[in-house]
């Protein structure tokens, strides 16, 4: 692993603060210094890379992945990909997570038991390309609610899109089993989902499996995420100290008072662009503008947008990411969620960066060695050509991003026009 110095950049360190002309200097897997200004490391025995003004900021983290979800238009099409070739497309999906710049990533659900597993072994042990990961477990319901993709003629739980569970030794027996299989997250369906013809307001699972899954999660030391837009699945996550909480659309001001209240401990990630495009972007494949309106999207993106305005006002972290991978909302068009935030949730281009940049190391758990720019952290860092303070849309484009590096190896190497091919040079 060669040591790396990117010169002649403007550092955007993640923390919030305003950018400045510097230099990093890389070695081995972690940022070993920074410095104001050019010219003030040593160059001996580096790679030297001139950044020519472009951005260096930290790797983005996306909070709400599926890698399995394969850029189809329903839950049932996902399902019924064979297990074979559904490892090979979730190992190409987390390449093109890495190359537009996701560095790490948090499993939100897989469509089959070890999928997401099987991916983060695979990009830990160098296997194959991806953004440093967190697996999930499949989605778990209870009969009824969304994720039951059984029919009355074929009953069969077995080839369900979640994992159905009844009572709470049902769920302790399909926790269990999940953290046998090595998931960092065990995934539960609180609320409904208008696509899947449940609503969204409608809350399914009692508070009794929810303890019982709870419990078992935190005795093998690992967390728990919800798909929850109901205000009621909201106050379920916090009263049961479920950490990732995906959605939160309907949270009322009492799940709001709760949140805050205990805002150190949870994270909210939205999936602001689910709601965007079902309402305005998926008539090609049969939801137009009116039938997303008769289903329910269009009131819960406009409550929505009040319920995260409020949220981000109460200091609560709100992160980017969220269900990519339908036909309308594709994986590798994450970067979306950004400029999401400012023009729907208020946030400034600044606030959408730290989301995606700071609170995606504490999400990741690592918030002291990733999401900045700091000394002592882990070299995951993109080099942009621009200022996506100025335009955050350019992190949507694969060409303004230069370089990814991830622990201190580029995955994408630096190119600049001009430069004859020659992307860096060696002193």
């Amino acid at each position: 692993m060669a040591n790396v110095l990117f010169t002649n950049v403007r550092i955007l360190d993640g923390s919030g603060s305003p950018a400045y002309a510097g230099e990093v200097l890389i070695q081995g897997d972690r940022i070993s210094r920074l410095a104001r200004g050019n010219r003030a490391l040593p160059l001996t025995g580096v790679t030297v890379v001139d950044g020519r003004g472009a951005t260096l900021m930290p790797g983005m983290v996306e909070a709400h992945t599926h890698f399995s979800w394969n850029d189809q238009p329903g839950l049932g099409d996902i399902q019924r990909m064979p297990t074979e070739e559904h490892i090979l497309w979730c190992a190409h999906i987390a390449k093109r997570y890495l190359d537009m710049g996701w560095t790490s990533c948090i499993g939100a659900a897989t469509a089959k038991p070890r999928l997401d597993v099987v991916i983060r072994n695979a990009i830990d042990s160098g296997m194959i390309p991806g953004p440093r990961y967190l697996a999930a477990s499949q989605e778990i319901t209870v009969p009824g609610g969304l994720g039951d993709e059984t029919l009355p003629h074929l009953p069969f739980p077995e080839f369900s899109f979640g994992a159905i569970v009844n009572g709470p030794e049902g769920m302790r027996r399909t926790v269990r089993q999940f953290l046998k299989y090595g998931v960092d997250t065990i995934k539960l369906n609180l609320s409904g989902e208008y696509i899947a013809g449940i609503p969204a307001e409608f809350t399914p699972m009692t508070d009794a499996e929810i303890a019982m899954a709870v419990a078992e999660a935190h005795r093998r030391g690992k967390r728990v995420a919800a798909h929850a837009r109901s205000a009621e699945s909201v106050k379920q996550c916090v009263r049961h100290g479920i950490e990732i909480i995906f959605h939160a659309s309907f949270a009322d001001e009492e799940a709001l008072d709760l949140l805050e209240a205990a805002k150190d401990r949870h994270f909210v990630a939205p999936g602001i662009a689910w709601l965007i495009n079902t309402s305005y972007h998926a008539a090609e494949w049969g939801i137009t503008p009116e039938a997303a309106a008769t289903m329910g999207y269009h009131r819960e993106l406009e409550v929505a947008c009040e319920t995260l305005k409020k949220m981000h006002r109460r200091g609560i972290r709100i992160l980017p990411g969220g269900d990519y991978g339908f036909a309308w909302i594709k994986h590798g068009t994450n970067a979306k969620d950004l400029e999401y935030f400012v023009k729907y949730l208020g946030f400034t281009p600044m606030e959408a960066l730290v989301a995606a940049t700071r609170y995606g190391g504490e999400i990741m758990m690592r918030g002291r060695e990733l999401g900045q720019v700091k000394e002592g952290y882990l070299a995951d860092l993109l080099l942009v050509d621009g200022d996506p303070v100025a335009d955050i849309r350019i992190l949507q484009d694969a060409k303004r991003l230069l370089a990814v590096m991830k622990d201190g190896r580029f995955v994408k190497e630096p190119e600049f026009a001009g430069s004859a091919g020659r992307r860096l040079s060696v002193a």
